[in-house]
């Protein structure tokens, strides 16, 4: 007689790859392409109009503080008026806003619609994690959103080189409608996604406590902030830096920035799924203090190539973990509201960097932004420890 042995099949994995996860991640990528595009340029014509160092500064730090100020609105609109709504509200505000660019004449009009563009890239960037992570198989959720973040990337990879090919082509009226229909293109992709429809929650009072962040998620968002800071000083500043250095290529910093983080985003995710945040966050920020150590330095060329790979390394291994680990922490039907408070994390990071390093450059000059910068990194360091010491345990 036949001996039957029984075999153990491996669970199947569910798929993160599905057609509404390509088109939310194919929007994500057009619109930040049009973002990216503004970062190296945006200064320029600021510069333009007649600003200064600290002008422009002010003018990314408006940006992103109004941005900040409509994350919580955003947070608790996808739970109430639905995915669908403040999603293509938002691209339809940053579409109007960016496009509103072509034909700015004044500084004082420059500030307005960046505020403007705050809030729809506030609306738009809360509504796309969160439809992302109702998406993604919550047991892979550091790997898509790791896949999820590669859209931004490459965006980053493509936009600022493209801005600045095209900056030194096209007048500005051109290149900022440019940027404008890129986010039309957005706007259709996002007609052809199917949302989560919004549960109604058990036992709801008929009064709705209006609050600004999930405290669940304010740990990885504290972090995050410190780390950010090092964004609005590379964004800012770094294109008007390396030409105050007679250094060329910046365009080939960007890129190699934007390849290292897909590098990293490869894998940074599945790490954090196996190991948790522990086993990430740490190596991350020291590659990025590294970069900024590089760009105080900068004695040329390669040393600003080299920086791009350490930054690209190291952010593009805490973004993703951080925000996977902000999004686990929190209740399902408070994922909006972490991923606003996790993006409002973000932009007050970004903003306040930029407007504190406007002063720093204008006082010390453009190399003491990245010693600086380095400096929150290293704060960020030593609260997380102080967090893993305090909890004594990676969660």
């Amino acid at each position: 007689m036949a001996i039957q042995v029984k075999t153990e099949t491996a669970p199947v994995q569910e798929k993160i790859w599905t057609k509404d996860f390509a088109m939310v991640c194919s929007a994500n990528f057009f619109i930040f392409l049009g973002f990216q595009m503004t970062l190296p340029t945006l200064p320029l014509l600021v510069q333009e109009l007649g600003g200064t160092d600290q002008i422009i500064g002010l003018i990314t730090g408006i940006f992103t503080l109004s941005s900040l100020l409509f994350r919580p609105y955003a947070g608790h609109a996808l739970e109430t008026r639905g995915r669908q709504f403040i999603y293509m509200l938002g691209l339809a505000i940053f579409v109007i806003s960016v496009g509103s660019y072509a034909i700015i004449p004044s500084i004082m009009l420059l500030f307005v619609m960046r505020m403007v563009q705050g809030v729809g890239w506030g609306l738009s960037t809360t509504a796309t994690g969160t439809i992302a992570t109702d998406l993604i198989p919550q047991a892979r959720r550091g790997e898509g959103m790791g896949y999820f973040g590669l859209s931004g990337n490459l965006a980053l990879a493509l936009g600022p080189t493209l801005g600045l090919a095209l900056v030194g082509r096209l007048s500005f009226f051109q290149l900022f409608l440019i940027i404008g229909s890129l986010g039309v293109v957005s706007l259709i992709l996002a007609t052809r996604i199917n949302y989560k429809k919004v549960e109604a929650l058990p036992n709801k009072s008929t009064t709705v406590k209006f609050d600004v962040f999930e405290k669940s998620a304010v740990k990885p968002s504290i972090l995050l902030f410190f780390v950010t800071t090092t964004f609005g000083g590379v964004a800012s500043f770094l294109p008007l830096y390396t030409e105050q250095r007679g250094i060329t290529g910046i365009e080939y910093y960007f890129l190699l920035y934007a390849l290292a983080l897909l590098l990293s985003r490869t894998f940074s995710g599945k790490l954090y799924d196996l190991k948790g945040h522990i086993a990430v966050f740490l190596p991350g920020a020291v590659l990025v203090i590294l970069a900024m150590v590089t760009l105080f330095w900068l004695p040329g060329s390669w040393a600003l190539y080299l920086a791009g790979i350490l930054y690209g390394l190291g952010f593009g291994s805490i973004q993703p973990a951080t925000q996977a680990w902000a999004i686990n922490s929190a209740p399902a039907n408070r994922r909006g509201m972490a991923n606003a408070t996790f993006f409002g994390s973000f932009d007050l990071g970004v903003g306040a960097g930029a407007m504190i390093f406007g002063a720093v450059a204008s006082s010390l000059g453009y190399n003491f932004i990245y010693l600086f910068a380095a400096g929150f990194v290293v704060i960020s360091m030593l609260i997380y420890i102080y967090l893993i010491v305090k909890n004594g345990r990676n969660g």
